[in-house]
């Protein structure tokens, strides 16, 4: 994920949301403006959208997320390249997958164990899909260590062993517990430990995180699929869903 990417992102993100609240108003006083003159009825048309507001404020929620999910998935079709493309081996399945799932994640998110087990059953039953994995570590210090050692074991061409072997211990996060899963992975401990520092991994990590806020995710996991983005452990019912949406776009 480049950063001209992820300032771009965020900068959309930025404009629609500085638009939405004029956008709305501006709307609803062209269609309730009463007949007359320019001006002669303005406080007549303030008086009626002020009331009409109170008396049906549910229609600004809707008319903002029907906004912001037309701006979001303008977003994600025009950036859809580099937010699939996979950091070195961070992935699972085909690399030519006909369907791309994102996930962004953090080791220490206890419903990142629980969706972890529907990505599994994804990957089974699946064969055309392609699932990335974005470190997105928000929830301690020991998050973004396990991060670090997660891109170490893409790296080193052993992604999915060590990130299972993290997801398959129970309980919360702790070194002791990622130095387990490195050898689980059967991963080289020295430069796993070396990599622990490594820049070029902390840029990664920067960019995803940047990433993650400028698509408005608040937290993990979140999921990015065609064209929709689902947050949190929403369960397979609904990550098929949307995996089925994605592959019926793409034949459209």
């Amino acid at each position: 994920m480049t950063a001209a990417v992820v300032a771009w992102l965020r900068q959309r993100r930025g404009l629609a949301g500085f638009a939405l609240g004029a956008l709305l108003v501006a709307a609803i006083a062209l269609v309730l403006r009463p007949p007359g003159p320019a001006g002669i009825n303005r406080a007549a048309t303030e008086a009626i959208v002020h009331d009409y507001l109170l008396a049906h404020p549910e229609i600004i929620p809707e008319a903002i997320n029907g906004m912001q999910s037309r701006e979001v998935t303008a977003l994600l079709r025009r950036n859809r390249a580099a937010i699939e493309t996979p950091f070195a081996g961070a992935f699972a399945g085909p690399t030519d997958g006909d369907v791309v799932l994102v996930e962004f994640f953090d080791y220490a998110c206890p419903y990142c164990h629980a969706a972890h087990a529907d990505i599994e059953a994804l990957l089974k039953a699946d064969p055309k899909l392609k699932v990335v994995f974005r470190d997105f570590p928000v929830l301690s210090p020991e998050s973004n260590e396990a991060a670090m050692a997660s891109l170490s074991a893409a790296r080193q061409g052993r992604y999915k062993a060590f990130h299972d072997a993290m997801f398959a211990k129970p309980g919360k996060l702790s070194r002791e517990g990622m130095i387990d899963a490195v050898r689980a992975a059967r991963l080289d401990e020295k430069r796993t430990a070396a990599d622990l520092a490594s820049p070029a991994f902390k840029t990664e990590i920067k960019a995803n995180l940047e990433l993650g806020r400028a698509l408005g995710l608040t937290g993990t996991p979140a999921f990015v699929v065609g064209d929709r983005i689902l947050s949190g452990a929403v369960g397979l019912p609904a990550l098929q869903a949307a995996i089925a949406d994605a592959r019926r776009s793409a034949h459209e």
